[in-house]
């Protein structure tokens, strides 16, 4: 069948002289994974090009446990690729508020709508054409193909950077592009002729179950023998980690807003953090005569001020900055019929639950709005 045919393995040596292929490393690790390996997983024990897709965009940067009940949810609302792609954005949002990285779920409606309507459906069964997908990159791209399709194709997750760094006592930071280019060309050499299902597998399970970050399972992993960090004392420094730059730091005044069982939240630009999601309406910090002032111009519009509280301070850490956030509540005695301008909407407190909102967020409302303990206003 077209697109099935494997392309010959790479014979020739890396730029540097070395050569790489080694099939009993592929054998140690097949054969430990189905003894060993995990195999009761939500996604595992199917063919099915969308749920193996579904996780692994899931997995990406998340936890195991942390994606089980979320990819159960979407799978109840959106059981294949068509009722996905049907889906309203708002949904999917929802579906995904709290898993974080919400790039991912844009990318995710994106992906779906791609492949009903370039491809009927059906997923590629190419990694290239997978790769040219929305957030599917490279080693996303391979264990779809490997798992769904059987496909032999090299991943190269953080798990496989880790198992790589390790037994092979490759030196620098993974993440650099010199030291990635490397351990491609390693993770393709070390691609088995059979059993590509099971050495994919087999080498996430490592990573995720015995070569971890902290404390690795040496004594049991089936690679010890081969492992150079073991053997040269130096588990705790492989792989390197990245170079530490300063987190900048923002801060940010968010109001809740509030009417009768009503809260106003305010959409997302798609661009950005928390794209695509509501929250609250935010005024830049400053001193108390700018904030009185910010917080009058903007509800003042939707009805008539009737106090201000603060709230508890948070903070909360994104990938490339920490965020301060101050919030208070503001109550209004009083709601104009103006309708809401600049994505701002009046949204029911009894619907916040479900609602598309950023993890600290919904966690800030919730325990704002389902207390029956006001403080005085100040």
């Amino acid at each position: 069948m077209k697109g099935l045919v494997d392309k010959p393995r790479r014979k020739t040596a890396p730029a540097d002289g070395e050569r790489y292929e080694d099939p009993s490393f592929s054998a140690a690790v097949i054969a430990w994974q189905k003894q060993h390996g995990r195999h009761k997983l939500p996604w595992q024990n199917t063919r099915d090009a969308y749920r193996v897709w579904l996780s692994e965009i899931m997995l990406q940067q998340t936890q195991v446990a942390a994606v089980i009940p979320y990819y159960q949810r979407f799978l109840a609302r959106c059981p294949d690729v068509f009722s996905l792609a049907a889906a309203p954005s708002e949904d999917v949002m929802a579906l995904w508020s709290g898993l974080g990285y919400y790039t991912r779920a844009r990318n995710l409606h994106k992906c779906a709508q791609r492949v009903v309507s370039e491809y009927g459906g059906r997923f590629p069964d190419d990694p290239e054409l997978l790769a040219d997908l929305p957030g599917i990159g490279r080693s996303t791209a391979a264990a779809i193909a490997a798992f769904s399709y059987g496909r032999r194709a090299a991943i190269l997750d953080g798990n496989v950077k880790r198992v790589f760094a390790r037994v092979f006592g490759i030196d620098g930071y993974p993440g650099a592009k010199p030291i990635e280019d490397k351990l491609w060309l390693r993770a393709v050499a070390l691609l088995p002729d059979e059993g590509i299902e099971a050495y994919t597998q087999g080498l996430m399970d490592l990573g995720a179950t015995l070569c971890v970050r902290g404390t690795p399972s040496c004594k049991t992993c089936p690679l010890a023998g081969r492992c150079v960090a073991l053997a040269q004392d130096r588990v705790s420094e492989l792989p390197v980690s990245k170079p530490k730059k300063a987190v900048p730091e923002r801060e940010t005044v968010m109001l809740v807003v509030t009417q009768g069982s009503d809260v106003l939240l305010e959409q997302r630009p798609d661009s950005g953090i928390w794209g695509g999601l509501l929250s609250l309406p935010e005024i830049a910090a400053g001193d108390a005569g700018r904030f009185d002032a910010a917080v009058r111009t903007l509800v003042e519009p939707y009805g008539e001020l009737e106090g201000c509280r603060k709230l508890q301070p948070f903070s909360h850490v994104f990938t490339h900055f920490k965020l301060h956030v101050a919030p208070f509540q503001v109550a209004l005695k009083s709601r104009s019929q103006r309708i809401a301008q600049n994505a701002l909407v009046w949204y029911p407190v009894e619907r916040l639950a479900d609602a598309p909102l950023p993890a600290p967020v919904k966690k800030l409302l919730l325990g704002v709005l389902r207390s029956d303990d006001l403080l005085a206003a100040v």
